[in-house]
């Protein structure tokens, strides 16, 4: 799907952006105005103008927080979370080193927070216990009753926010009666950037902590904990299920067999053997040269030294081929709910290769572009993901 720009990153994240209007997280005319002052490809441009529609959008908020207008507030603020979220995108290079991107990352923080305490039901910020430290989360509560709901535990993957997160599933769940609590994990957003954590392939010594402290709360209907992962998230939550038995059912979006495998497939055919050689060098040149003619291609090698905390594109690559499920997958035995979106641009054929592996009760649903679902995680189409996710998961616990 083209959506504003020929470039087609640009194009898919500002569909991204974009299609969060459906759960408060842009209004449709702020995000045309803003991309039209964009050219193709300008990653500068593309910082600026988001930021600067994200700082005007805060004011709003703000003000009308101190003239006590709580929803106006909300609404402003969550946008302005979004926006500063899609500013920071593609700094990616060096966001230890970036003010500006440090800048962008703890507004879209603090509006968030803001925005999150004016809820209907305010969400409960909360620091789950792991490994000598803290993975900061949120507690979404379908009402404020106290009774055990069934419960989402839910991550993004490689590049989300736990801001996003609430864009992402929170709304529909909430409104059909799921509790939503959703984290940070190592290697993503708050916790790379403030605690240095990386990502690690063994995703259930990350998920059990959780679900640890998901089953103590009150709120919590431990029979009823469903595992959601979205993206590499899809990986990672599958990972975690093959190990972590307490999760009653698990969903994954996209699904993804062999992570390290999608990304290789989408790289310039002399690489593979390059890095396999330990040539990182080579590697890197072959690898800086393609990125001057790819946006997709330079972001993602930034995010992934960050995320994977290694110096080099080359080592990043090696490091992803432990995040596989081959050998593991038949080990889920809980319910699973694959997702598989019909041009998904980064994991095309992934969802059907989990779904094939796997030995539990299973479900696999294709997006079709026909419906306007055909993108990556279905990016553009959350309420129609929502209604899918949700009837299904309505079906199997209720």
């Amino acid at each position: 799907m083209k959506f504003l720009f020929d470039d087609e990153s640009f194009s898919f994240e500002a569909l991204r952006a974009a299609g969060y209007a459906s759960t408060g997280g842009a209004d449709l005319g702020e995000a045309l105005v803003t991309c039209g002052k964009i050219p193709d490809g300008d990653e500068e441009a593309w910082c600026r103008e988001w930021g600067a529609l994200a700082d005007r959008i805060r004011g709003t908020g703000l003000a009308a927080l101190a003239a006590s207008h709580r929803v106006s507030a909300r609404d402003a603020l969550l946008r302005a979370s979004n926006y500063y979220r899609t500013a920071d995108f593609y700094r990616r290079s060096d966001p230890d080193n970036d003010p500006t991107s440090a800048r962008l990352a703890r507004l879209s923080r603090e509006t968030f927070a803001a925005a999150a305490e004016l809820l209907d039901v305010p969400a409960r910020p909360v620091a789950i216990p792991y490994e000598g430290t803290t993975l900061p989360g949120y507690l979404f509560r379908a009402d404020a009753s106290g009774t055990a709901l069934p419960t989402l535990i839910y991550h993004g993957g490689f590049d989300s926010t736990l801001e996003e997160s609430y864009l992402a599933v929170v709304p529909g769940a909430l409104e059909r009666g799921y509790n939503v609590l959703a984290f940070d994990g190592p290697g993503q957003a708050t916790t790379r950037r403030l605690q240095g954590l990386v990502f690690r392939p063994d995703w259930e010594k990350v998920v059990s902590p959780v679900i640890d402290y998901a089953a103590a709360l009150p709120e919590v209907d431990e029979r009823r904990m469903v595992l959601m992962g979205t993206s590499f998230g899809g990986f990672l939550a599958a990972r975690a299920a093959a190990f972590e038995h307490r999760i009653t059912a698990l969903v994954l979006n996209d699904g993804v067999f062999d992570f390290g495998g999608a990304v290789r497939r989408g790289l310039p055919p002399a690489l593979p053997a390059l890095i396999d050689a330990g040539r990182d060098a080579a590697a890197d040149a072959i690898m800086a040269q393609a990125a001057v003619h790819s946006t997709y291609l330079r972001w993602s090698a930034g995010n992934s030294r960050w995320t994977f905390g290694v110096t080099s594109a080359a080592e990043a690559l090696r490091e992803m081929r432990a995040y596989t499920m081959e050998g593991i997958a038949d080990r889920i035995t809980c319910p699973t709910l694959v997702l598989d979106p019909e041009n998904d641009e980064f994991f095309h054929g992934e969802p059907r290769r989990i779904f094939d592996a796997l030995r539990c009760p299973k479900e696999l649903i294709t997006f079709c572009a026909a419906e306007g679902a055909g993108e990556h995680c279905q990016e553009g189409a959350v309420l129609l993901t929502e209604q899918r996710v949700f009837d299904h998961l309505d079906a199997l616990l209720r």
